[in-house]
């Protein structure tokens, strides 16, 4: 591969990272930028305007997806594709997902202000809904565009309010006409901060990611019998609340069992009727389970239901448990992982291998094309908060090595 001697331009991403940040901005300085809502809706037409200012084409499809082309030299070659979402967790940080987005734009107008024109055409993508804290399913719009979850299924989730996805997607103008599949493309590049404290801690700047971890997710439901605090003796109880308390502790043992590599989480709790003095006969919680070993989630996709549902039947409820998805593991290509690898050598980055902890849109893209991803530092290894911080040097760094990348695969010859 050779080096291009290009950089792109930091103050300008930086000052792109902070204009996006404005939509949905919370007073703790992080962003509420929820999928599908018009806050959304605002950030992504002024991504749009940016990328068509940039001159590229952008197109919407059945999910909210938005690609956003830039022409090759050579028509006939497939894209490379980079990109991440724009979405934010309900008080998420301004990086997490958006620096991936606007880091690809930077790419984009670094390769106009340099007059490169790459052999193939370069493709950015704005995926729907990786984060999921709306309706409930994380991973929604690369899901369903690598045919991982079905539209209809998709559009048919609801939020907390009711409301489903197709009409939301319909409610903010970005139900595309195109359908969302896959279709051929030559590489994917996804830049992200780490959300972990590895690379800050070691002192690193730059992740390699070689792949991502196997995961199981649960919606749980467990039913007892509401009633009053005061009068109902412990004989009689059927507390749902209780009942909860026990599976989340379990969570916590089958977690800790694992060492360092487990994870185990209980992130989300609904208490009904959430009453200060009537025993709760209702509560719906998220259980997820993550490893690097696919035998690891195997093994607790096996035991967990049948020990929840003991657990539950001791305290007199019954417990609805249903699996959402399980992810194996997924390992990056090794063609494009090695020019992240060399990009960040030559650059004279301090880097390491890693395997992402947090899923990505680039898990599922992966199924379909060859896929690698990069890590910058975040402060304290803190995201899905809206502390979430990193320094302009970082961003400046992965988008750098991004670039390299993006233009090495782009004209690579055939």
């Amino acid at each position: 591969m050779t080096q291009t001697n290009q950089r792109i331009d930091g103050k300008r991403l930086w000052d792109s990272l902070m204009d996006m940040a404005r939509f949905g901005a919370t007073p703790k300085g992080g962003v509420r930028r929820l999928t599908l809502t018009d806050i959304d809706r605002q950030g992504r037409d002024h991504f749009r305007a940016n990328c068509e200012a940039a001159g590229l084409t952008v197109r919407v499809d059945a999910m909210g997806n938005m690609f956003a082309r830039r022409p090759g030299r050579d028509p006939n070659r497939l894209p490379v594709l980079l990109g991440s979402h724009l979405d934010s967790q309900p008080s998420g940080g301004k990086f997490d997902g958006a620096l991936g987005v606007i880091a690809g734009l930077e790419v984009m107008r670094s390769l106009n202000d340099l007059g490169i024109t790459t052999e193939a055409p370069v493709e950015l993508i704005n995926w729907t809904d990786e984060e999921g804290s709306r309706f409930g399913h994380s991973l929604m719009g690369s899901g369903v565009w690598a045919g991982v979850y079905a539209q209809d299924k998709a559009y048919a989730l609801t939020d907390l309010d009711g409301v489903t996805v197709g009409q939301a997607l319909q409610g903010i103008g970005y139900a595309g006409p195109e359908p969302a599949k896959p279709f051929s493309a030559d590489a994917y590049f996804e830049l992200h901060i780490e959300q972990g404290p590895i690379l800050e801690a070691e002192g690193k700047q730059i992740g390699i990611v070689t792949g991502a971890q196997a995961q199981v997710w649960y919606d749980a439901v467990i039913v007892g019998q509401d009633s009053h605090a005061g009068t109902t003796p412990p004989s009689a109880r059927r507390d749902a609340l209780v009942a909860a308390a026990r599976i989340i502790d379990l969570v916590d043992r089958k977690m800790r069992a694992r060492g360092n590599d487990g994870r185990g989480t209980v992130g989300r709790l609904q208490v009904f009727p959430n009453s200060c003095n009537v025993i709760p006969g209702e509560v719906r919680f998220s259980v997820e389970f993550r490893h690097p070993d696919d035998a690891e989630i195997a093994l607790l996709a096996g035991e967990f239901p049948a020990e929840a549902a003991a657990l539950v039947e001791l305290s007199g409820c019954q417990l609805h448990l249903t699996e959402l998805f399980k992810i194996p593991a997924q390992p990056f290509d090794p063609a494009c992982v090695d020019l992240v690898r060399q990009a960040s050598a030559r650059l004279g980055y301090s880097a390491r291998e890693i395997v992402s902890g947090a899923g990505h849109d680039a898990v599922y893209v992966a199924r379909h094309v060859p896929t690698a991803m990069i890590f910058t530092p975040c402060k304290d290894g803190l995201s899905h908060n809206e502390a979430e911080s990193i320094e302009p040097e970082e961003a400046a760094a992965g988008c750098q090595v991004l670039f390299e990348a993006v233009v090495a695969r782009a004209n690579r010859p055939l």
